[in-house]
């Protein structure tokens, strides 16, 4: 499948989180060689256990901020690398800031040296709080640099000016995901946003506290129908960036009601301050992936929320029993 694609040898940064442990996944199955390297930061050995002594999987415990070297040839870099939760906004500012800034300069370098296609991980958080809904790409965004969540939407910014630059100016090879609100196992129990907190307090029966007066909107797809779309877009032509998202729009109130009800919970729903600089809409145009990539989410929401509910039930129990 590797000579199919011209993909033999890759690169993850950031393997070892939520989404780059399934992007590992679904490279090996391609018949990809994959090397992940992970700091550990927020990512988890537990995400990547079982992929742990394949002959076509590697794993360096590795900061990408610092100078960054592969031994031999490399055909694509994925730069998922990146504490991304709210949570996390104020308690590592600095370390976001550097893989955003940093590492993404260490990635392209080597992606450079080697040759190899260089795909982005950004963000809809590069849109703000939009005034435009849906968010196409050309739309320019919204956002409050010097506010709590600017760390991560001007990284994540900073970051795609950083990539275009290598493109035009050294021919990198280059592509941009910017990835809507994405759900499914192996999100951090403590990861700090909606369906997180949502699936553990519901499931640990305690109040279920919604931001606001929880009419702000997301939309949300599974992580698999976000793998997909983002291995459509390496494999594809397409330079500048591409919104990968669904636009099934859901209100955080109703979003919560239904995790509530779907996890059989006696939980009550509390509402709470809304956070500053917190997205009032966000809603992918999904435009450009359906015309360039042929890729719509193909796993219905309430589907997806079962299965995610499935694995925070284990996961809180094994957390309980050590």
């Amino acid at each position: 499948m590797a000579e199919q694609h011209g993909f033999r040898r890759v690169l993850v940064t950031g393997g070892a989180g939520f989404i780059g442990s399934h992007l590992c996944r679904r490279l090996l199955a391609e018949g990809c060689e994959v090397l992940c390297f992970d700091n550990l930061l927020t990512g988890h050995m537990s995400n990547i256990d079982e992929l742990l002594g394949r002959p076509d999987f590697s794993f360096e415990h590795y900061d990408v901020t610092n100078y960054l070297y592969v031994d031999g040839p490399l055909d694509a870099i994925l730069h998922f690398a990146s504490p991304a939760s709210p949570a996390d906004f104020e308690r590592l500012p600095i370390q976001i800031l550097k893989v955003g800034s940093l590492g993404t300069h260490k990635a392209l370098g080597l992606a450079k040296a080697k040759g190899a296609r260089f795909l982005l991980a950004s963000t809809s958080e590069c849109y703000g709080d939009p005034e435009v809904n849906p968010q196409p790409e050309t739309y320019l965004g919204r956002v409050n640099p010097v506010g709590i969540r600017g760390v991560y939407d001007e990284a994540k910014r900073f970051a795609e000016a950083m990539t275009m630059a290598y493109h035009r100016h050294h021919g990198v090879e280059a592509r941009i995901v910017r990835i809507f609100n994405t759900f499914g196992p192996r999100m951090q129990i403590d990861d700090g946003r909606a369906i997180p907190n949502f699936m553990t307090k519901a499931i640990l029966g305690e109040d279920v506290v919604v931001y606001g007066d929880g009419s702000q909107t997301r939309s949300i797809q599974f992580v698999d129908d976000l793998v997909e779309g983002i291995w459509r877009l390496l494999r594809s032509d397409y330079v500048g960036p591409m919104n990968i998202g669904s636009q099934a729009e859901i209100s955080m109130a109703d979003l919560a009601r239904t995790i509530i009800r779907i996890t059989e919970s006696r939980s009550e729903l509390v509402f709470g301050p809304l956070p500053a600089d917190d997205p009032k809409v966000r809603r992918a145009d999904n435009t450009l992936a359906r015309e360039i990539l042929g890729w719509e989410p193909q796993v219905p929401p309430e589907e997806g929320l079962r299965m995610t509910a499935d694995y925070f039930r284990k996961a809180l129990a094994d957390r309980g029993s050590t």
